[in-house]
């Protein structure tokens, strides 16, 4: 088992159910398939970084990064879209 995926999965619908939003309603607010959110949600589907991106701003919530050393946060919001 690959295991980002699966936390991916349930991080996805730990926002869901937090933002007291259906599958068909997040879905519809995504442009996306309900059963492609479904998939999501239970593993079957791997979402692309914009579409995870995507369901935590409808959510409410930020994708951070925060360096356990030096505490630096990086989010989604302030790092440059291209490769290094």
């Amino acid at each position: 088992m690959d295991l980002v995926k699966y936390m991916i999965s349930k991080i996805l619908k730990t926002m869901r159910k937090k933002a007291k939003l259906s599958q068909k309603e997040l879905a519809k607010m995504c442009n996306i398939a309900n059963t492609t959110l479904s998939g999501y949600e239970s593993n079957y589907r791997e979402p692309t970084y914009e579409t995870i991106e995507k369901i935590a701003n409808l959510c409410n919530y930020d994708i951070i990064f925060q360096n356990r050393k030096t505490k630096e946060i990086l989010t989604s919001k302030n790092i440059e879209r291209k490769e290094l």
